[in-house]
């Protein structure tokens, strides 16, 4: 597909992190962006900055979403390409105990459950509506391509740490659906890709001490650092670009394998 002024593009989770940067590297390549975020402050912000636009979305709410896309549409048009950015993460054992008293204390399963609902189940709902709305647009390439959705798992969909089931859990199940939701668009050109991200320069890892910081890029075989959210962006671009990427699980992770802890 062929960036430029013609695209409408939206990104969930758009606000910070690796979100903000994609909406950056589409909107500098021409596209109409719509941020879709639940930080009003900072979608607002990062919107007037790059000349996107923002749509308060909680992609766990049904009507939300809906009225996420409505706006978005009304101001940039259908869609043709969805980043899913949007996600949190969590570090609890499924056993841990007490500090003050000791007691065994089993993992929460309401935080087990906001933990999937945003990062698996806001990520289909997503998925779902712009896939209802791209299905019916006249195609924009001579193979028929009508839009491309892009998606972020993790390494921990597949390595997930101590202390991340629910995180390895949501993650896993994103990228466990990219090939038969590709293969469920395909006769109607939409193609559907995962991307799977190391250790990135996000606001959770930034929050940590620079020793911290640096401990954790030198465990990146090479390069040895944390992944620039530009470079996330620039491989969501890649794949906007590139028709014949479809239904994968891609790495990016500077061959990174993610240790037990």
């Amino acid at each position: 597909m062929k960036l430029g002024k013609d695209i409408a593009a939206i990104v969930t989770g758009g606000a910070s992190g690796l979100g903000a940067a994609t909406a950056a590297e589409l909107a500098g390549a021409g596209c109409r962006v719509a941020i879709f975020d639940v930080n009003r402050e900072a979608g607002e912000a990062h919107a007037a900055k790059t000349g996107a636009a923002f749509c308060y979305c909680d992609v766990t709410n049904e009507e939300s979403v809906a009225v996420a896309f409505q706006a978005a549409r009304e101001a940039n048009g259908p869609e043709r390409i969805v980043v899913n950015c949007a996600g949190i993460a969590i570090a609890k054992k499924t056993v841990s105990r007490d500090k003050a008293t000791g007691a065994v204390v089993a993992h929460s399963l309401r935080d087990f459950e906001k933990v999937v609902a945003i990062n698996l189940v806001g990520t289909f709902r997503v998925i779902a509506g712009a896939a209802a709305s791209m299905v019916s647009l006249d195609p924009v390439t001579p193979d028929g391509e009508r839009g491309v959705i892009v998606c972020t798992a993790s390494v921990a969909a597949v390595e997930g740490q101590i202390g991340q089931a629910a995180y390895s859990a949501s993650k896993g199940g994103v990228a466990g659906m990219m090939l038969p939701i590709a293969r469920d668009l395909a006769r109607d050109g939409i193609r559907v890709n995962a991307i799977l991200p190391g250790l990135f320069r996000t606001p959770m890892v930034e929050g940590l001490p620079k020793e911290a910081m640096a401990a954790l890029g030198a465990t990146v075989p090479f390069p040895s650092r944390l992944g620039e959210p530009a470079e996330y962006a620039a491989l969501v671009r890649h794949i906007c670009e590139n028709g014949m990427l479809n239904g994968e699980q891609i790495r990016l992770d500077g061959a990174l394998r993610m240790a037990p802890r």
